[in-house]
């Protein structure tokens, strides 16, 4: 059966109020999944800032899902805030996120991105390994112990 949806993803400020529900609906996801110590979220805030390129993909003129990268000098892109509604699961919108913020990394001349993301997420994990990412050590700030985190890479 052919779907016959609208997609469309593009840049998008991380404040619009639509992002903003998008956002809170992970945090609400996320927050009982990991204790405090090792939720590595960043705010609306951040993801506003010049080194961020922030997409978000339409489904029918509503805003579905969302992802970023937030660009670490010349050395990586670091993926952040990866999200797709329930109401929206099975279109592929996570994989084309990720496709597009790896173009957006590209277009930065970027070689490399990183990510953070947790162990009892698999269909995150699945989704990211698809796409080519393998598993690495911890990078950045993160701590190299938290039993939760998967840190994994991508060469692009």
């Amino acid at each position: 059966m052919a779907d016959n949806r609208t997609v469309s993803i593009g840049t998008v400020d991380p404040r619009t109020p639509a992002i903003v529900t998008l956002i809170q609906e992970l945090d609400e996801y996320l927050g009982p999944l990991y204790p405090a110590e090792s939720n590595h979220l960043v705010d609306i805030d951040a993801l506003a800032k010049p080194n961020v390129r922030f997409l978000a993909a339409k489904v029918d003129g509503l805003y579905k899902a969302c992802g970023a990268i937030m660009i670490q000098g010349k050395d990586y892109a670091e993926v952040k805030r990866v999200y797709c509604s329930p109401t929206a699961r099975g279109l592929g919108l996570g994989r084309r996120i990720l496709v597009a913020l790896e173009a957006e990394a590209r277009k930065e001349g970027l070689k490399l991105m990183r990510l953070e993301t947790g162990n009892l997420q698999p269909e995150a994990l699945g989704l990211f390994e698809a796409e080519g990412f393998v598993r690495r050590g911890a990078f950045g700030d993160y701590p190299a112990d938290d039993p939760h985190s998967v840190f994994m890479e991508k060469r692009l």
